[in-house]
């Protein structure tokens, strides 16, 4: 998710930036699903993992925006 994040802020152009950010969003989704997959299989203790779930998240919504953003800026 970090070098998606280093290739946007270097991006050439609009779509190049969403494109990166959006491959980071696609890394955030499935490291909350492996992470799930601990929870659910009681391999970690969920009370363990729930900070990093949060931040998860938090990461989620702040790419999320900067893509719509983007999308939408002339």
């Amino acid at each position: 998710m970090g070098a998606h994040y280093c290739e946007a802020y270097r991006a050439r152009s609009r779509a190049e930036f969403v494109s990166k950010i959006e491959g980071g969003l696609q890394e955030l989704e499935e490291t909350n699903y492996w992470i799930e997959l601990l929870i659910d299989g009681e391999i970690v203790a969920s009370h363990r993992l729930s900070p990093l779930l949060n931040e998860i998240q938090e990461l989620i919504a702040i790419f999320t925006a900067s893509a719509r953003t983007a999308k939408t800026k002339k």
